[in-house]
Order: structure tokens, then sequence, then C-alpha cells
């Protein structure tokens, strides 16, 4: 190996090097402080169907629980079926939606359509005819699901994948009374053509957010001895990788975990201890979880007091809550899918006219200001009888 000759020169003012001096070490007067701190930019769930369902609906209790309670407020509404103005009280459309299927009522039927809504945006029905008359209607996985753009714009068929095999329906007519096999519901998308954009996925932020305050807590419970801070050596060298090696596996086994938690750490070597982390009132974690659960109900349009997040929950505020839910959230997710079901199956019967109405004498909620409405319109002698019905929302008698 060449080695090049090197000539050392003291600075003016420091003394000169001894001819056979050891090689200078660089020092640092921090050496003696280690700290164990990692700045990374923040994590946020993906934004779809999968991800979206498993970090929401699955595993964070305020999502699932605003998810379920509007779906299942949906399914409760009962529907009064219309052709024009005139109230049908037999129609083979309202036996189909009063049994979709074998193996789901038509509770459980709308129900599922609007947790899929909540979920992901979209909601698919397969309609199955037999010899030309639908006989079942199926509730189908959102992302499972693909939209097939037409040529001129709006969707000509749809394919479902499941299990390696995909499907295609296509939507072409095919003369009078025909009924598309697939029915798309999709809320709002300012940025898509043909997938709607989920509630959930407007609530993203605040659900990271709460679930990294639960995650939080977790770890304080199973860690709850663990320090954090940083360990001084005041010694004049540094540790060897022995002793390093050494001290983390004695924190590890003897003053981590929630067995230890509590228990006193013995410094001796020239240790010292000192404690970098925020305190949990400082952080003030309990607060940020309510503010996001509070988030996450405002993307659902569920009042945060019908969850149990702290606030003014008084009876007469409860009961003003739950009319808000279902006059702001409920109702109309029930009425759009009520027109877009009688629209999608109307042809099937020869008709074009038919609407799907929630029926709001039957909803608990609303009965003091339905009374009050039956009142008025009880006490207008100007209006017939045909009139008074359709005033309180029923179609006329035939």
């Amino acid at each position: 190996m060449l080695r090049l000759p090197f000539t050392f020169r003291a600075r003016a003012g420091q003394p000169e090097m001894p001819p056979n001096a050891p090689p200078e070490a660089k020092a640092s007067r921090t050496q003696a402080l280690v700290a164990l701190i990692a700045g990374h930019r923040p994590r946020w769930t993906p934004r779809d169907y999968g991800a979206l369902a498993r970090e929401g609906y699955q595993r964070n209790a305020v999502a699932h629980r605003c998810v379920r309670l509007v779906a299942e407020a949906v399914g409760q509404v009962s529907f009064t079926l219309l052709e024009g103005g005139r109230e049908l009280d037999a129609h083979p459309l309202g036996e189909l939606l009063a049994q979709p299927n074998p193996r789901q009522s038509g509770t459980a039927f709308l129900e599922a359509l609007a947790a899929h809504l909540m979920i992901a945006g979209n909601a698919y029905v397969e309609a199955v005819a037999i010899g030309g008359e639908v006989r079942e209607l199926h509730v189908l996985r959102p992302d499972r699901m693909r939209v097939v753009p037409g040529g001129d714009g709006w969707a000509e068929a749809y394919e479902y994948t499941v299990g390696g095999r995909a499907v295609r329906f296509v939507q072409e007519g095919r003369g009078a009374g025909h009924v598309p096999p697939i029915l798309h519901v999709a809320l709002f998308n300012p940025l898509d053509d043909y997938y709607g954009a989920p509630p959930l996925e407007a609530a993203q932020i605040a659900l990271d957010l709460h679930n990294a305050a639960g995650a939080w807590n977790k770890a304080l419970l199973d860690n709850a001895a663990r320090p954090s801070g940083a360990l001084v050596y005041g010694g004049g060298t540094n540790l060897s990788d022995e002793q390093f090696d050494r001290l983390k596996e004695e924190l590890e086994a003897n003053f981590s975990g929630a067995a230890n938690a509590g228990r006193p750490l013995l410094l001796e070597g020239g240790l010292d201890w000192r404690p970098l982390s925020l305190s949990p009132k400082d952080m003030d974690f309990l607060e940020a979880k309510n503010a996001a659960a509070r988030e996450i109900a405002l993307a659902f349009g569920v009042p945060p007091m019908m969850l149990g997040i702290p606030g003014d929950a008084t009876y007469a505020n409860y009961a003003e809550a739950s009319r808000v839910l279902w006059r702001q959230t409920v109702l109309p997710l029930a009425r759009r899918l009520g027109a877009e079901l009688a629209g999608w199956l109307a042809p099937a019967y020869g008709a074009a006219r038919l609407r799907l109405e929630p029926d709001l004498d039957a909803i608990e909620a609303l009965g003091a200001e339905r009374e009050a409405l039956w009142r008025r319109v009880g006490e207008a002698t100007f209006l017939t009888d045909d009139e008074k019905r359709q005033a309180v929302g029923y179609g006329t008698r035939e």
C-alpha cells in the first residue's frame, strides 16, 4: 500500500505536535448524551375501500356507530308506494322490496345499501330476472365492482370480480319494460364522473387522529414503566458496545411492560436519567380524541350527543338531536334510495311514475311534529279529504 507523507503544521499560537504523537480523535461536547428522537411525516390511512373499512368501520368505535346508526335507521323506514298522486295498497314492487331475496329482508337490504354508501360512497344492486320478470334483488360489494365507461360518457357495463373470475353486466336496453341488471347509487363526487365520495373518506384525518390517540393510550398501558427520555452518561469515555447492549437488554427486560409498571429505576456508573416526553396532561389527548370524534360524527351527519361524546346531554337536547338526525341525515338518504329503486324498477311493471315515499307517521322521533301537523290539517275545514291526505304525505284513495 502506498503511503503518502503528511506534514502537520501547528496553527499560530498552537504548540507543535510531537512527531510520534497518536492520531487525534474527534470529540463532541454532547457525546455523553444519547437521545432517540424520531421525526417522521404523518402516515394517513389510504383512501380506498379496504383501508377505510378496516380502519374506520372495523377498528373505530365512533365511525362504526355512525354507520350503524344511519344504516339501521334507514332500514327501519317504511315506504309508501305511490303512482302519480295515488297510493297503492298492494303491488308486486312492494312485495319485492319487502323480501328482496331469500337471505335478506327488506330491512337488511336497505341497511346494507346505506352502509355501503357511508363507507364506500357507492352502492350496487343486481336485479335477477326470470322470464323478463324481476324476482330478486341482491346488494353487491362496492370494492369488487368496476365501472366500464361507454363512448357517450355513461357506464355501458359493470364488471364484478370475485375469486379471480369476472362477470360483466351490460346495461344496454332490451326493449320496453327492460330493467338494467345493475343499479349504481353514488354520492356526489366533484372529482370523479363514475364513483362517489364516501363520508368516511372526508373524515379520514379525524379518523386517524382518533385511532392514533387510542393506540397511544394502549401503548402507555403496555409500557407504563418504560422511560421516555435520554440516559446521560457522565463518564469520561463512551460506553463500549458490550456495555451498551447489556444496558439496553436490562431496560427492556426489567423496566418495560405492564408487569413492571411503577418499578423504580436504579442507575449507577455515572448514568443520569433526563425525561424528554410530555405528560398526558400537557398533550391533552382526551380533548384531542373527543374533537376527532366530533369531526367523524359531523362527516356522517350524526349529532355527537347521540354517540356519547361529552356535551349537553339533557333529555330535551337528546330528543332534539334525534329529530335532527332523522330530518337532516336519515330521511334525505331514505328518499334518495327510494327514488333510485322506484325509477330503476318501474319499467318492469309498465309504470313510469312509481314513487317510494317514507311514511313519516311511522317514525317515533318525529311524533311530536307530526301530531301538530295532523291537528292543523284536521282543523282546516276548507280542505277535502284527499287534499288533507296529500298535505300529510299520503296519496289519494282509488
